[in-house]
């Protein structure tokens, strides 16, 4: 699972859902540095492996970028938003973020429903409101009217046209707090997840279109732990199944 940047655990438990053939999380990680120590032409194939484990650490904050936040017109605090979307039982209340490039200048806009994980990235000529409003517009106006009711955003400048929007698919949007990444939780573990494919140092504009919507399609077919290893794209249809039923 190089190529989809699975962890041990991950390959473990989706092997006991979907195989005969079935090996511990210990046993992977086990083989991993086992091949990395081991000069065996039988290792050889897979002693780069460790690389492609994470690192588990908090992300650095940005608080060395000057604050370029800007008062933004009928911004509501996400104290005001509705408190069934902390359940995450229904479909359809967004976090949005934006996940920086090399130098902060390229990035990818990155769309996350809270109940299923499932996630929508979108690459960006600039960070300007007009251009992340326009990719919004082009993303979620596809999408049938009634699936989305709230989008949850932070304070940058970059969302100025939250109103815009909302009209665009009829939903209300929220604000974080400042300087307050959980208010925005699940849209920061998702960004995190596509940091594998894309490290920090990445320069977004040389990635093509079709390497975004790959990592995307990836991301939602990668299994989670608290969807007892189902992948998002497995959680929406069953939500959606319930919820005709």
């Amino acid at each position: 699972m190089e190529y989809e940047k699975w962890s041990p655990e991950l390959i473990a438990k989706r092997l006991s859902k979907e195989s005969e053939v079935c090996v511990s999380h210990e046993t992977i990680y086990k083989w991993i540095w086992t091949a990395k120590h081991s000069n065996h032409r039988k290792h050889s194939s897979c002693k780069k492996l460790h690389k492609h484990l994470r690192h588990t650490g908090r992300r650095q904050k940005r608080n060395n970028i000057k604050d370029k936040r800007v008062a933004i017109t009928g911004r509501v605090g996400i104290d005001k938003r509705p408190k069934v979307v902390e359940k995450r039982l229904r479909i359809g209340d967004i976090e949005v973020d934006l996940m920086m490039g090399n130098n902060h200048k390229s990035a990818l806009l990155v769309m996350t429903d809270r109940a299923t994980l499932v996630t929508m990235i979108e690459k960006l000529s600039s960070k300007n409101a007009d251009e992340v409003y326009r990719k919004m517009n082009e993303r979620l106006t596809g999408i049938s009217a009634s699936w989305i009711k709230t989008i949850t955003f932070d304070n940058g400048k970059e969302f100025a046209y939250h109103h815009k929007i909302a009209k665009d698919v009829n939903a209300k949007t929220y604000f974080t707090r400042p300087y307050t990444s959980q208010d925005k939780g699940t849209v920061e573990n998702r960004i995190g997840v596509i940091r594998r494919f894309f490290p920090k140092k990445t320069d977004l504009r040389e990635v093509s279109v079709k390497r975004i919507k790959e990592v995307e399609k990836l991301l939602n077919y990668r299994p989670i732990r608290k969807f007892n290893y189902n992948n998002p794209i497995e959680v929406l249809k069953n939500k959606c199944v319930a919820l005709m039923g």
